[in-house]
């Protein structure tokens, strides 16, 4: 981890013609070319080494990179379902009161010694300690006062938390190592993580690339690529560029026309499936957004279908609440109609008009998705027709982490929430009830009604719970759904990528033509 810019620069002359700063360091290959060290065009860089920490420990967008490096307690299949991964065994007891972890036995850490029982206690300790800084310490604060009985780990359940084992495959729910952290501490952990997982950090540097080595020793399948670089590709232009100049071998989150124009190119595959994510528009409960018909109307005047057809070629399924057709909560009788008049009506209920529109700034990214900003400029063009005037805020991702912890976000803000266990807790759940560092919605009435579900243990009653609750969001509209994306991929014909409704594009889960 101590590799230059400069000594990067003279290795990679072996690669697939990687440039960096726009600048293309060699001639881009022959696309009928064997791939030996694969190259991922990637639309966001990694800020943090630590993916149980900070706001880069909830970004949905960098799990496919952590997946790479570190392995979580719990892993999933691409369907979403559950499979052992440094625990194969896993439950409460019956009577809800203990939790009984199996730890997988032979594992190495990247470092060569040995991960063991110690390591998954005093990674749930640590994340359940409010000092360290975990998002999720809400979730991993429920269980504690652990015991080791040969590779058995058992815990008190302290508060009970029906999703504890999900989360274990989920934000935050990485197993680091506890020798190695408390021997180089936090800062010497960023200069040279190490983890279980399937690749090891042989170089990085932060807003350009990060080169991954396969781990020799790993537990799982062997990756199919000694060597992946994957490069930070903020711009979307500039990720079609690398793929179709051969400079990157895979990319993702590109314009569908581009993603539809690529496909059919010589040398280039591409494939697009539904994904756990969702694109929706935070409402902060400041200023004009405390008046309901404002929200209603804001919601009312956009046609989620047209923007699916026009903008995203028909790639994207249009939503009412927080939760996609994959979720266990989906409510299909939830249905928000597109109803411009009902908008004007509303509006001059509360003195708005074309003459008069209400004003209020709407925030959002800039080629982070596809069509993310174009989106937003749709949306806009509609809400002036029915008498709101809104200003766009162009911001980096990592800016609406910033914003959306302090709570400080403006009136509206677009995002794509990622929900790649599928819990109601984890979509409505967590954007929508107020403590939460993930939501900007504070009133009392949604808080009441979601505090009771945390802790159900009837999971049907639990369910049913979560669908009341969307429906009573979705008819005060303190959020506005827009759609379920579709994610393009674009690659090389010698590279096999395999669909995952997670959204994790992971270089160990690519193959060789």
């Amino acid at each position: 981890m101590t590799h230059t810019r400069r000594e990067f620069l003279q290795r990679s002359a072996t690669l697939a013609g990687i440039s960096l700063a726009g600048i293309s360091l060699v001639g881009a290959p022959a696309f009928g070319q064997s791939i030996k060290d694969l190259v991922i065009a990637y639309n966001v860089g990694v800020p943090s080494w630590d993916p149980t920490v900070g706001p880069s420990g909830v970004n949905p967008s960098l799990q496919s990179i952590y997946m790479s490096v570190f392995d979580h307690y719990i892993m999933q299949k691409p369907d979403l379902s559950f499979q052992p991964g440094l625990l194969t065994k896993w439950g409460f007891s019956d009577d809800k009161k203990k939790i009984s972890m199996t730890v997988r036995e032979g594992v190495k850490w990247h470092d060569g010694s040995a991960f063991g029982p110690e390591d998954v206690v005093w990674s749930l300790k640590r994340a359940g300690d409010p000092a360290t800084g975990n998002p999720g310490q809400f979730v991993w604060g429920k269980i504690g006062n652990y015991s080791i009985n040969g590779n058995v780990v058992t815990a008190d359940v302290l508060e009970f938390e029906p999703t504890i084992f999900k989360w274990m495959a989920f934000l935050t729910g990485y197993i680091l190592p506890k020798a190695y952290f408390e021997k180089v501490g936090a800062a010497g952990f960023e200069k040279a993580p190490i983890g279980t997982g399937p690749y090891k950090v042989e170089a990085y540097e932060r807003g350009a690339y990060v080169r991954l080595a396969a781990n020799k020793d790993y537990w799982g399948p062997k990756p199919a690529y000694e060597t992946v670089t994957i490069k930070f590709v903020t711009d979307a232009a500039s990720r079609v560029a690398e793929v179709e100049s051969g400079n990157a071998h895979v990319t993702l989150e590109i314009p569908y026309e581009e993603y539809d124009r690529l496909r059919k190119k010589q040398g280039l595959k591409g494939i697009a499936f539904p994904v756990s994510d969702v694109g929706m528009i935070f409402l902060n409960d400041i200023d004009v957004m405390l008046d309901k018909n404002v929200r209603l109307a804001a919601h009312h005047a956009i046609d989620k279908k047209l923007i699916i057809d026009r903008l995203l070629r028909g790639y994207g399924v249009p939503l009412s609440t927080l939760e996609t057709p994959e979720y266990t909560a989906y409510d299909p009788n939830l249905k928000f109609e597109y109803d411009p008049e009902k908008s004007k009506q509303l509006l001059a209920a509360s003195g708005y008009s074309t003459k008069k529109p209400v004003k209020f700034t709407i925030q959002t990214t800039k080629g982070f998705k596809p069509k993310d900003y174009e989106m937003i400029q749709a949306i806009v063009g509609m809400w002036r027709k029915v008498g709101i005037e809104a200003n766009i805020e162009i911001y980096e991702i990592a800016k609406h982490f910033e914003l959306r912890a302090a709570d400080k976000l403006a009136p509206a803000a677009f995002y794509n929430w990622g929900n790649a266990i599928g819990d109601p807790t984890t979509s409505t759940g967590h954007a929508m009830f107020g403590p939460s560092p993930h939501s900007v919605w504070d009133s009392k009435d949604l808080v009441d009604k979601i505090i009771p579900l945390w802790g159900e243990a009837d999971e049907a009653k639990r369910i049913q719970g979560w669908k009341d609750v969307s429906a009573y969001i979705m008819e005060n509209c303190y959020v506005i759904p827009v759609l379920q994306y579709v994610l393009p991929v674009i690659h090389s014909d010698k590279v096999v990528v395999l669909p995952a409704a997670t959204g994790d594009v992971q270089p160990a889960m690519m193959k060789r033509a």
